[in-house]
Order: structure tokens, then sequence, then C-alpha cells
């Protein structure tokens, strides 16, 4: 396994819509590599959740986990579609490996359902809410060329982390 490079906002990969993942490939040596290289991307840099076009990869891929209070099961998606969105919106603080050291406050429903392939190349639909549900969301705008700045309402919470970490640390935040 590897740990993959993280493109950076200002990199145009970020801002494209990736490109769906070609079923036959799913089970091929070389893209489940790949999928191993992004849990270790993301678990090396100490985020919750990554998306194919953040390490230069255009395709609808997303690898999501997280351990302790915010469980968030080991997830892959290919491919995802959100099917259903929940009426109730929640506004929580995300942050971004793609986007260093900043933090913002982004209203997002508070459940989804979606619709996605996963690592076996078996079709799946998942329900998810509070911190699962923002980050299904947070990923997939990473397919759709999206940060979460982009989904911003007030950019007055827009805050560098030393600055979150003496202002608003106690608020839950989630760094996808």
């Amino acid at each position: 396994m590897a740990v993959l490079t993280i493109g950076k906002v200002g990199n145009p990969i970020l801002r494209l819509i990736a490109n769906p993942v070609d079923l036959s490939t799913i089970g091929s040596r070389r893209f489940q590599e790949f999928l191993d290289d992004m849990f270790e991307t993301m678990v090396h840099f100490e985020g919750i959740g990554l998306a194919a076009p953040q390490v230069a990869h255009s395709q609808q891929v997303v690898v999501m986990e997280c351990d302790g209070n915010d469980d968030i099961p080991q997830t892959v998606l290919i491919n995802p579609k959100i099917v259903f969105y929940g009426p109730t919106q929640s506004e929580m603080w995300e942050g971004c490996l793609s986007i260093d050291n900043m933090r913002g406050k982004v209203l997002r429903p508070s459940m989804v359902r979606v619709q996605a392939y996963d690592r076996q190349g078996v079709l799946q639909d998942i329900e998810a809410n509070g911190l699962y549900a923002v980050c299904i969301q947070h990923e997939i705008d990473h397919l759709l060329g999206k940060l979460f700045i982009d989904r911003m309402t007030d950019m007055s919470t827009l805050t560098q982390l030393e600055e979150f970490d003496a202002y608003w640390r106690e608020e839950s935040v989630a760094v996808i």
C-alpha cells in the first residue's frame, strides 16, 4: 500500500465532474490496490473520508471510516447516487484534506439514502444519519467538482485551524 498525494484547492481536478467507474474493473488487482491506497492515505492524513479526485483520479470512488463516538463503518462507494434526502437539516463544522487548516459550518440534510457499488461490485442501498450522512454528501460533492466552501451560506464561520482550536473547538467538527 502507498500514501498518495492529496490535491489541494486550486488543483483543477477538484473542480471537474469525476468519470463513472467501469464496473468490470472493480475486481481487478489494480483497482483493489487503489482502494487500499485510498484508505491508507485517508488514515495517514487523519481524515474520515476521501474521494478519488482528491488523489488525482477522476473516478467516482469514495472511501470512509471513523471509529469512536461518530462511528462510520468502513465504506467504499463506487458510482454513488443520493436517492433521498431527509427533510431535516443540521449545521456542522466541516474540514477537508484538500483545504489545509480550514474549517467552516455547512448546512446539510441530516439523513440521506445512497445507492452505490461496494468494493466487490455489489450494489448497496445505504441509509445514513448524522456525521455519516454529512460525510457521504461531502465526498459525493468532490465527485461533482464541489468543495465544502461552495456549500457554506455564512462565510463568517470560515476559520483557520488555529483560531478554530482557540475559539470553536468545543463544537463538533467533521474533518472529511
